[in-house]
């Protein structure tokens, strides 16, 4: 009961000190606000933009690529182990490439059997004039594909396979009268009619291609094969080289690599953004530790010789520490409260602003803003206090 007493005690004392001296406070108040605002602001940032930036940067497209590593081609299964590898939170999306090499018009050309639902995920970034196949011989085209055939949207066309019929060709797939028999050799030119239903610019590799169903591949080349790429986007902060060594090392005739330019690009922006926020938190708070010291400073000289009188009473240093102490940590923990609150907001700002997303609220962050606050606070005020622990009450009382 009694030490209850002297608490509520030291606090009303403390508390009427500050309010004796509100002006001089409020400067010191608002440095520590200013200094959780920026702390709580640009923790928040350094944990959710970082999500953001990483989501954003996947309009760039995949940022992984699946490689056969000894083996002709990757199979379902081989394709399934390796993404198991990869947290489902962090899996954007993947598309399987097969490529083939036919003709038009006599002239050769390379199809890629896709997954054109998983083609909008991993590469966002293509630029389709007309529309995506959604039915059996409809195929899109890159821009010099068309530009050498002379096709645009909505023409057909016919694509032929040579095949020379062995064991691993689909013999059902090709009509009897295509087969042709010379010397015990069989062969055929096996036709799919297609239709452009659109045309792919990108200004890169892409408009070499023309791309179909996996269906319309295997029923052109009359082969079931696996695949010869499998494009991967990864929506992580980090750990892309460790998940390319795990899935390498865990998944037999399969390799896995980072596409260097977007990965690269991606950590090197969020490398940027950390550093940044860190020199940024780190320069503000020791300014408001300046500015607190300075203040407490200012006070201590103003009150020396109330300081003098309360030593020539009786007070201990100890209990001449405590109080200005006390006033500093309160300062602190009432700053770091609406610092907290504060910096959300302003995180939410830059967030909307600058990324064009909502950020996600921290709950853990306001105790570890007052806790830091409070900290910076209790630094900033041991020097001040040491001048205060050294005055002479027989000097200051006599006026010197």
């Amino acid at each position: 009961m009694i030490k209850n007493k002297k608490r509520l005690m030291f606090f009303k004392m403390i508390s009427l000190s500050l309010l004796r001296r509100r002006s001089r406070m409020i400067v010191a108040l608002l440095a520590i606000v200013v200094g959780a605002t920026v702390l709580a602001g640009l923790v928040t940032i350094y944990y959710d933009v970082p999500r953001q930036m990483s989501e954003s940067m996947r309009s760039y497209g995949a940022n992984m690529i699946f490689t056969p590593d000894g083996t002709d081609s990757l199979t379902d299964e081989m394709i399934e182990r390796a993404l198991s590898y990869i947290p489902a939170r962090d899996l954007d999306g993947y598309t399987p490439y097969r490529y083939e090499n036919t003709t038009i018009n006599k002239n050769p050309v390379t199809f890629a059997g896709v997954d054109f639902d998983g083609v909008k995920k991993t590469a966002p970034y293509w630029n389709v004039d007309g529309a995506y196949p959604t039915r059996d011989g409809e195929v899109l085209i890159g821009a010099n594909v068309a530009k050498t055939f002379n096709l645009g949207v909505g023409d057909k066309t016919v694509a032929v396979s040579s095949i020379e019929i062995t064991e691993d060709v689909d013999e059902s797939l090709i009509p009897d009268y295509e087969i042709i028999e010379i010397d015990g050799v069989k062969s055929a030119d096996h036709e799919l009619p297609i239709k452009v239903v659109g045309i792919i610019q990108t200004g890169s590799s892409e408009e070499d291609y023309v791309y179909l169903s996996y269906s319309d591949v295997e029923y052109l080349t009359a082969k079931h094969r696996g695949y010869d790429l499998v494009e991967v986007s990864v929506n992580s902060t980090g750990g892309l080289e460790s998940y390319t060594t795990s899935i390498s090392n865990g998944v037999e005739g399969l390799r896995a690599k980072l596409i260097k330019h977007v990965a690269a690009s991606e950590s090197a922006v969020l490398t940027k953004l950390t550093s940044l926020i860190f020199i940024v938190t780190a320069v503000v708070l020791l300014l408001t530790m300046i500015c607190v010291a300075t203040t407490m400073t200012a006070v201590i000289a103003e009150r020396r010789k109330e300081i003098g009188l309360r030593k020539a009473l009786g007070a201990s240093n100890l209990s001449v520490v405590g109080e200005f102490l006390g006033e500093g940590l309160l300062l602190g923990g009432v700053g770091g409260i609406l610092g907290s609150v504060l910096g959300y907001v302003f995180a939410e700002i830059v967030s909307k602003n600058v990324f064009g997303g909502s950020i996600t609220f921290l709950w853990w962050l306001i105790p570890v803003t007052i806790i830091a606050s409070v900290a910076v606070t209790g630094i900033a005020c041991l020097i001040p206090i040491r001048s205060a622990v050294d005055v002479d009450p027989a000097l200051v009382l006599k006026g010197e």
